[in-house]
């Protein structure tokens, strides 16, 4: 995808992307030509740009691409094209002469967007600043734990706790912000994946293999057919192998991400504006319900999002820990524990590993 960067928004030590310490300014844009006016072509292709930014497109398109694989037989060229399309549509949109009278015109009111941006920042920094859950006076943990004097309670989440200090430097904390959301969301997601196919197997759904961890064994060692929801067709992976799944993850991922990585004006090329930041990028493909207007709901969500996101992240941990010791999933876990507690434990299962 074309790049153009005209400029990013700072995030000081402790501080979220709006935060009192945020010293950089939203770029002034360059002078651009003026634009022709928006047609029916100019306006689809912004809109089509809109649809495939957002993560509800990728949900859509895996429907899609189920009645594909059903329809073509589980042709792998065919499939490994489905996925390249999203990425490769756009990357075409950016360099078609469309695409230019697209960005043409986003520029053209890009000094409007980016005021009314400004004014959702610090409407967002104001409830921070009305919030428990931020600032000097915020929630801690307790004692030590919650003791770390760099940390100033502008980022949601931030309870004091930094024993090691690795984000003193300004650049460490923003890195490591970002990492924690991303491995904090992908955990969401990960430990409802984890979950729900055991729960659907046990009410008698046929899955072909509905527990997480066995998943990538039984794809490597035979030919199954992952009949997720037991609907014909209804296939995840099918019988595809490891390398062409890992080859459409690339694709479908690797777009995106570079995207979320070069940062959140890269779509601006093909006419999408994003007003927030990385961590948030905001507008109709990441806030189609526009919940960033509402400021004490905004700025609370953040704060939810981030603990259950760590709470996510130490049930993954449980996860991964119960299959190396139990050969079980999580649910039949659960399920053993609450049948008999005394010998189904965490001690007595450790026991059993240790002989």
């Amino acid at each position: 995808m074309q790049v153009k960067l005209r400029g990013t928004v700072g995030i000081a030590r402790g501080h979220g992307p709006d935060g009192p310490a945020s010293s950089s300014q939203p770029a002034t844009p360059e002078p651009a030509t003026p634009p022709q006016p928006e047609t029916l072509t100019t306006r689809a292709a912004k809109l089509a740009a809109e649809v495939v930014a957002s993560p509800l497109f990728y949900l859509i398109a895996g429907l899609a691409a189920i009645k594909l694989v059903s329809s073509t037989g589980e042709d792998g060229a065919t499939i490994f094209v489905f996925a390249a399309l999203p990425i490769t549509a756009l990357t075409a949109l950016s360099k078609s002469s469309v695409g230019k009278q697209v960005q043409q015109q986003l520029e053209s009111r890009l000094p409007e967007l980016q005021a009314a941006a400004e004014a959702t920042r610090v409407a967002h920094q104001a409830a921070r600043e009305r919030s428990p859950w931020y600032g000097p006076s915020r929630r801690r943990l307790p004692g030590p734990l919650g003791s770390a004097a760099h940390l100033d309670g502008w980022a949601a989440g931030d309870a004091g706790f930094d024993p090691l200090g690795l984000a003193r430097e300004p650049a460490a904390f923003t890195r490591l912000r970002e990492a924690e959301l991303l491995h904090a969301r992908w955990a969401m997601l990960g430990a409802v994946g984890c979950l729900i196919p055991e729960l659907l197997a046990m009410r008698g759904v046929d899955l072909g293999e509905p527990v997480w961890w066995k998943v990538g064994a039984s794809k490597l060692n035979s030919d199954l057919t992952l009949n997720w929801g037991g609907i014909e067709g209804f296939r995840i992976a099918g019988k595809q192998g490891i390398g062409l799944i890992a080859a459409c993850q690339a694709v479908l991922m690797g777009g995106p991400e570079y995207a979320r990585y070069v940062g959140i004006r890269s779509l601006e090329p093909v006419g999408v504006f994003l007003p927030g930041d990385q961590n948030y990028p905001g507008g109709g493909p990441f806030d189609p319900l526009n919940y960033a207007s509402d400021a004490d709901g905004f700025v609370d969500q953040a704060v939810r999002e981030v603990k259950n996101g760590r709470l996510a992240m130490m049930g993954m941990l449980g996860f991964f820990a119960q299959a190396a010791v139990t050969r079980e999933g999580p649910v039949q876990n659960v399920l053993d524990f609450l049948a008999d507690p005394a010998h189904n434990n965490i001690l007595t299962n450790l026991g059993r590993l240790v002989q």
